[in-house]
């Protein structure tokens, strides 16, 4: 066990188990990250739009000539859940590095 690190059976004042002094701070930031506004609204704005355009890309022509079945609908609906979820991550762990 090096100096800095706390046995793993000590718990934090939340009652959250912790192995390193820094753990509880970076959750509570990170809580804090998937709070603030700003980064659903930039999850919103570029991660839907952005898997709206890349499913219209990619399924744009099984929606043009009505060929709909459940993989078309399965994609169509995960893109722009992947893009948005992709966005939201990042623009949270954006916002954590900036409160470092």
């Amino acid at each position: 066990m090096f100096a800095r690190e706390m046995p793993a059976n000590v718990k934090a004042r939340d009652g959250q188990p912790t192995g390193r002094p820094g753990d509880i701070g970076r959750r509570r930031l990170w809580k804090r990250a998937f709070q603030q506004r700003t980064v659903w609204k930039r999850a919103v704005a570029v991660g839907l739009t952005v898997g709206a355009l890349q499913a219209a890309l990619h399924q744009g022509s099984s929606w043009v000539h009505r060929d709909f079945d459940y993989v078309v609908l399965t994609k169509s609906l995960a893109s722009p859940l992947i893009g948005f979820m992709t966005v939201l991550f990042s623009a949270a762990a954006t916002w954590v590095e900036g409160q470092r």
